[in-house]
Formats: structure tokens, sequence, C-alpha cells
């Protein structure tokens, strides 16, 4: 490709002086025992001749970025970068396409040869007298194919492989008996009617509109009735006359004859079949295959596979010419891990300020991957800017054209409607912040602002297909500046002068809907692209002109690529005499819609100077194109994460026990579960005077604590009666009750856990006449409950001794301490609930027994 680079592999090059000086420094250091590649003679040479003319004249100090020519001269040029991602060599292999791992692939290549039908293919006619037939289900037909490895929208895409799933594909659900057994074979895998289940787009259970399979084993001559019974979109183009397509192998070897329209008894009608969830649709045909033992393929639409669109660049790369202005790079990789390609196609500018004026053109097409009518279009537009057409070129030197010809190629090769591979449809998420999830869509539209950074972008324009409306027509966005009222509607008026037996400009719609917000032509539109459309292209074909009633082919969709290039250039004209005429007859065209308009409302106004101020959207019908929002919305495996972890929470919050939100709710807890325990200790205990006198004699402090545990004292007024009056009438002492109750609490905790004792040393005296032991001190953790220091101890203890509540201050916190012999009765009825007492129930045993002041010592708590 660059004799430079022949001629300087003929030259006899000189040895490199760097290497030189390495061998002779690895040979001083021991390291080197070769000899050096120069001799003292080369050295003299090299010494001899200056650094300037060296670098002339060897081309091993020629920089391996430079490309020379055959003199050598100075001014050389950089060599082309090389890709971020290699997208594949001319001498090697093409890139294999990579699927999800669940997807079972068919090992060998299908090539379709590309074929004009000779004569129109004309619309089928309904008689009205098509048969209905029943459907009839798994449970009472014949399963002769079943994928099993489908995933649906419970699951998500994770990792993907070339060749798909590893190991055999399924086996077919039925073997053929002999060479007279006329079951066919299906390959996308009763006797002559068939009921086929679409597969919906992966990872969701929606989209099952596109279907592409293979039959094998044919009979010629033979009636066969395909129906499709879970089609999801309620009008179809098949109700006025689509047919669907066939592809026979035999005649495609032997006739050169490649797809075709075939079918009779078409029609389209709903399931009568209801699954509750959503009605389904129906299509059926009949065919009568051409060839015994035939292989045969039917499909909604030509198929334009991501191998078909691989050829056809690297044809484009590996062509001398071609290359020259068309660069081949890598815009991204897929979610799968699938190379998007974008091509850069310009002719090289001659000086800085011309490339600078150049203006852009943004052409993108299959981010809806069944629609491969886009693809067929972009074909057509990439054969004639790439030829050696004047208008080609003139185009290639006024424009700088950026080229996304397959945005969506993981769905192309996993057969995908409509979505991706995370279960949702790009063209609602052009305005997505996810990258990762959302590659193709993030990185065209970084790419696209960065070209509106360098130059102004003329025209954006999104290549898609149309299941229920014939022709082709281009959705665009109405201009609120009146500098450029109705400039977006003159590219597509032009485009159907230049293409009036396809292309119907009354079809167009300019109206923005909110649920298209995120499409790709909003989008650019609102980041400053005047002329942003997506261009729509029936499956079926057209109604206008010459080409009414009959199907689009293939070269009709290729023909149109074309007129868009010759609409560009009247659409840039220097002379605006086209573009003025198309203006004019535009604001007629929109004043005869407005009157029209108010006549339907039954109003009649002279709108003579006045017209231009209505808005347009007010005038326009929504588009009548697919509603995507059950598509829209995060991807589905984020989805699916969000989703299992909320279930593992929830499981976790079961499992786990509601903790106690504070340490007055722990306290409570805790008087609870003590009363509880004392109240069955207390039932057969006799009651005096006495212990209800005491009740009485409570200080302030502990009447306004009762609110806090009015409600279990409710519980306890019957059992506080019946101790009243036992054993005779007698009456016991507040230091005797209190020492019955302690006996039976230390029995009930030994009794109940064995290994537990209370903490009292030395043993108690049940007479309370007797007095303690001087040196008795209370056995518990003083670094938990710590005794008052210096002198405030003996008086405390002077207080408690007169029955006086005492306010100990420690720091910020408060704590009234009642008399010691009324302190644990009172606890065990519920009447305090302090947390510092409640706390240390067990630790204020010593102290019941301890009246002398000169012994008492007064327990500071923890704040609650």
């Amino acid at each position: 490709m660059f004799p430079a680079l022949q001629t300087e592999l003929k030259q006899q090059t000189l040895p490199d002086p760097y290497e030189d000086f390495m061998y002779h420094h690895l040979q001083y250091y021991g390291y080197f025992k070769g000899p050096t590649c120069l001799s003292s003679t080369v050295h003299r040479q090299i010494e001899a001749v200056s650094r300037d003319s060296l670098m002339l004249t060897s081309p091993l100090l020629k920089s391996r970025q430079l490309l020379h020519d055959d003199l050598g001269e100075v001014n050389s040029r950089l060599r082309e970068p090389r890709d971020l991602f290699a997208f594949f060599s001319s001498s090697g292999p093409l890139q294999a396409p990579r699927w999800p791992i669940e997807c079972e692939v068919i090992k060998e290549n299908i090539h379709h040869i590309e074929w004009v039908p000779p004569q129109p293919e004309y619309f089928y006619q309904p008689t009205g007298n098509e048969k209905v037939p029943e459907i009839v289900g798994e449970e009472k037909g014949t399963v002769v194919y079943q994928l099993d490895s489908v995933p649906t929208e419970d699951s998500y895409f994770t990792s993907s492989r070339v060749g798909g799933k590893r190991g055999i594909i399924k086996e077919l659900a039925v073997t053929l008996q002999g060479p007279e057994d006329n079951t066919l074979l299906f390959e996308s895998r009763n006797t002559y009617e068939y009921e086929l289940t679409l597969r919906t787009d992966l990872y969701t259970n929606k989209h099952a509109q596109w279907f592409y399979f293979r039959v094998q084993n044919t009979r010629k001559d033979v009636t066969y009735r395909f129906t499709i019974v879970n089609l999801l979109k309620p009008k179809s183009l098949y109700t006025i006359g689509m047919k669907p397509l066939m592809y026979s192998q035999l005649d495609a070897s032997t006739h050169s004859v490649g797809w075709r329209r075939e079918g009779n008894e078409i029609r389209y009608y709903r399931n009568n079949t209801d699954d509750g969830q959503q009605p389904f649709y129906c299509l059926t045909w009949t065919i009568q295959f051409p060839h015994d033992q035939d292989t045969c393929f039917f499909a909604h639409f030509y198929p334009y596979t991501y191998t078909d669109l691989q050829c056809f660049l690297l044809s484009a790369a590996n062509s001398p010419v071609q290359s020259q202005f068309c660069k081949l790079r890598t815009l991204c990789r897929s979610l799968a891990g699938n190379t998007v390609y974008l091509l850069t196609i310009t002719n090289p500018a001659r000086t800085p300020q011309e490339a600078a004026a150049k203006k852009a053109v943004v052409l993108t097409a299959r981010v809806h991957p069944g629609e491969s009518n886009g693809s067929w279009i972009m074909k057509g537009f990439l054969d004639f800017i790439l030829s050696n057409s004047p208008d080609a070129q003139l185009l290639r030197d006024i424009f700088v054209f950026k080229v996304v010809p397959m945005l969506n190629p993981d769905g192309v090769i996993v057969g995908n409607y409509r979505c991706s591979l995370a279960g949702r449809d790009l063209n609602r998420h052009y305005k997505t912040i996810l990258k990762e999830s959302f590659p193709c869509i993030w990185h065209t539209r970084n790419m696209i602002k960065r070209l509106l950074e360098e130059r102004e972008v003329l025209l954006y324009c999104d290549f898609h297909g149309h299941s229920r409306k014939s022709n082709i027509f281009l959705y665009g966005c109405n201009n609120k500046d009146r500098k450029f009222w109705l400039h977006e509607r003159v590219f597509p008026l032009m485009l159907s002068k230049n293409a009036p037996d396809k292309f119907s400009f009354h079809s167009c719609n300019f109206k923005v809907q909110k649920c298209k917000e995120g499409t790709g032509r909003v989008v650019m539109w609102r980041m400053g692209i005047l002329n942003s459309y997506t261009m729509e292209s029936t499956f079926g074909g057209s109604t206008l002109g010459n080409k009414r009633d009959t199907h689009f082919t293939p070269e009709d969709l290729k023909s149109l690529g074309y007129h868009v290039c010759d609409t560009l250039l009247d659409f840039c004209d220097p002379d605006r005499s086209k573009f003025m005429q198309c203006l004019a007859e535009l604001k007629e065209l929109l004043q005869q819609e407005i009157h029209k308009k108010f006549k339907e409302l039954g109003q009649d106004m002279d709108l003579e100077g006045s017209w231009s101020d209505i808005s347009l959207s007010d005038i326009e019908s929504s588009t009548s194109g697919s509603d995507s929002s059950l598509s829209d919305g995060l991807p589905r495996h984020l989805l699916n994460t969000a989703h299992e972890l909320n279930q593992k929470k929830k499981m976790y919050k079961k499992k786990k026990r509601k903790p106690l939100q504070s340490r007055k709710q722990r306290n409570k807890q805790y008087q609870k579960s003590n009363l509880m325990q004392e109240s069955k200790l207390t039932e057969d205990a006799p009651e005096g005077a006495g212990f209800a006198s005491t009740l009485q004699k409570q200080p302030a402090f502990f009447k306004n604590s009762e609110n806090t545990s009015s409600s279990m004292m409710k519980n306890e007024k019957p059992r506080l009666n019946e101790l009243n009056g036992r054993d005779n009438g007698t009456s016991l002492g507040p230091s005797k009750m209190t020492t019955l109750i302690l006996t039976k609490n230390k029995e009930r905790m030994q009794r109940e856990k064995p290994g537990f004792t209370v903490s009292c040393s030395p043993k108690r005296n049940t007479n309370p006449s007797q007095e303690p032991a001087p040196d008795t001190k209370p056995n518990w953790p003083r670094n938990r409950y710590p005794a008052t220091k210096g002198g405030r101890t003996t008086a405390v203890a002077a207080k408690m001794a007169a029955g006086k509540p005492v306010l100990e201050q420690t720091g910020a916190t408060a704590h009234a301490s009642p008399p010691a012999s009324e302190m644990y009765p009172l606890l065990l009825k519920g009447k305090f609930s302090h947390p510092s007492f409640s706390l240390a129930i067990l630790h204020l045993l010593p102290f019941l027994k301890s009246p002398a002041p000169s012994q008492q010592t007064t327990l500071l708590g923890r704040s609650g």
C-alpha cells in the first residue's frame, strides 16, 4: 500500500549506532561475549557523517511512526494510529460473534444470496374466506422442536462466548423413520400443519414479532400451513396484504433465486386462547415448497446479519481506494463483547482551515435489531458514499460523515426484535448515565457531543423499520425558534420529491412526545442538531406512484440510501432557490392543515397574518410508533440485583429479633420479667398491716414513678389484698417481711439456676434484732456501682435512717434514694422504675439487713 516501505527494504541499511554502543557497554561489563556489530571502519564512517545527514540517509534512524517517500525527504507524514480495539486483520478471519452462554447456536454458516425479483411482488389480496385454524397446543399435538434454553424475564445477561452454549445442541424432538417420512424438521430450529410459538426478546416477556427459522425435509406440491400463535401487536401489515419471505437453498444454488414473497390464505387475527395476562395474535399462511428434500427459510423481513456487516466493512478496509477516505474504528464493545464499528468518511483536506469548515452528518442504524430495513438503507448509503461518483466525491469534500452501521450487535446476533441483552429498548436510553449497561448508546451520544464541540452537525438520522404503516417517512422535531420556523421540514419534503414512489411526506410527524424524550432524535435535537430525524421504513411496501401495492425489495431500500445523499446536495446547494421553494410550499401546506383542523372543530377563522403563531404541536397527532415503555427503566441485571437484595433483607429481618431501641425500654422489659418471677413467690407470703403502711409512706419521688408502671400495678392489686389478714391476723413488720421475701427469692433462684448464687457474704441471720458483724461488707462490683466518698456517706446514711429521700448528685444526673427497708419491696411490686436501681436488684440484697447509719452506703447508678 505504501511504496516507500518496499523501497526501504531494498536499500542497504546501516547498523544502528545506539545498538553498537549498547553492545560495547554490555561487553565492557562482561554481559556480552560476542563481537560488536560495527567494525572500526564503519565507526570512522559514522563519525565523518554529520548528525543531520545521517537522519536523512539511514532508514534505521527514522521514526517508525513516520512514512517517507522514495527520496527520503523530510516532509514525511505520520502513520495511521493503531485502534484501541483491533477489529480484524485483512489477512486473518473475521471476529466471531459472541453469544450469551445460554443460547444454542447452529454450527454451520448460513449464507443467503442477494437477488432482485424480475417482476414486482404484489400484496396478497384477502378473499375473506381465509381459514382460521384452531390452536391445538402441545397437549393435543406432536412436538417437533422445542427450545428449552431460552432466558426469560426472570433471568438476566451474565456472560458470553463465541458459539454460545457449550456441548451438542438440542436433539430433534422427532426422528425421521425413513425417506418416506414427510415430517418437517424445524430449526429455529397432522402431517402438514404446524404451530409455532416465538420466543420473546431475551431476558424479557415482550416483543414477539420478528421471526426467522429453517425447515428441512420438504415435500413438493404439498400444501403446508404455518401458524404463529403468540404475536403481541394488535395491528399488522399482514392485514393489508403483506406476505412472509421464503428462501429455497436449491433455488439459490441452481437458479440464483434468493428471498421472495410467498404465501396464500394469509390472515392475522386474535388468538382464541387467553392466558389472563395479555392478548396474543396469530399469523397463519399456507405454502407449497418448490422441491423435495429441500431446506427452506422463512423470515419476517430480509435478514441482514452481523457477519454480513463485517464482510462489507472488511472489503472497504482492504480497498486501496476506499481506505483513503473511509477510516474504520471501534466505537466501543457491546454488553456481550461484540465490536460496535464507527466509520469516518471524508476526503482529506488540503488545509487545516478547509478541514475545520466542514460540517458533519451522523447516521446510525439497527438500534432495534429486528428492524433489518435500516441496515439495507444504510448499505445503500455506504455503497454510494464510498463510490467514485462525482456527487459522492463532492459530499466527501464538504462533509464529515460519522456512521454507526449497527448500534445493537448483541440483539442482532441473538435474534431479538427490539431490546439489547440488558432487556431494554436502547432507543429510550439516549440520556442514560449507565455507561456499563448501555455502552453502545452512551458512546454514541458521547461521540456526537465531542463532534459538536469541533464543528456544526447539519443532520442526524437513525434508520428504523415500521410494522404498521406503509412507505418510508421521517419523524422529526418542531423548532420553536421562529427564525428557523419550518426549516426542519425542508429535508423531508425534498426527500419526498426525490423518491416520490417510496417516501411519503404526509406520513411524517414532527411532534415531540414525552414518552419519546429518550429517543435518539429528541436527545440529539436538544443537544443542538436542528435537523434530527428517525427514518421509518415499512416492512411491507409502497402505496405511492409506480410502486403502489408492491413489496419493497432490498434494492428499493438501498436506493433510498442513495436518495439521502442526493437530497443532502439539494439541501446544501449554494443556490437557495430549491430551499425557499420548499419552505413556501410548507407554509401553504401548513395553512391548509390548520384550516382543516378548524373546520373539523366547527369554527371558521381568518388566519391571515396570524396563522403562523399557532403551535405546530397542537395540530399534529401523536406518532404511531411502538410504545416501549414496558422496555424502559433500569437494565434487567440491576433490577434483579435490587430484587435479590430486598429479598435477602426481608429474610434477615424475619430471622433477626427486633432489638430494643433504648435503655428505658430495656429497663421496662427487665422490670416486667422480674415482676412475673416475684409475683409467683409472693402469692404464699404472709402480709401484715405494716407492709401496707410502708407503701403509703413512700416519698414524692416514688409517687411520680407510679405512672410508668401503673399497668403492672393494676395486675398486682388482687395479690396485695390476698396478703392482708393471713396467718391468723398476725402482721409482719417491714424487716420481717423483707427477710421472708429474700429467703424465698434466694431459694427459687438457686433451684432454677443451680450454678448461680446470690452475692451475699457472710450468711445472713434471720433474726432482725441481731446486728450484723462490724466487718461485714457487701460483695458487688465497685466499678459499676461505686460508693460515695468522704464525709457525704455519713450524712446520706443519717437521712436514710430517718426515712427521708436522698438525692445524690453525680455529674448532671440526680438519683433519689429511698430508705433501704422500703427499697426492695417497692422494686418487687413495680413501684420503682428508675434504671439505676432496676439494673441492680441483686446487688441491693446486702443493704437490706444493715440498718446502722455508719454501715449504710448510697448506691449511685448509671443514668439511663
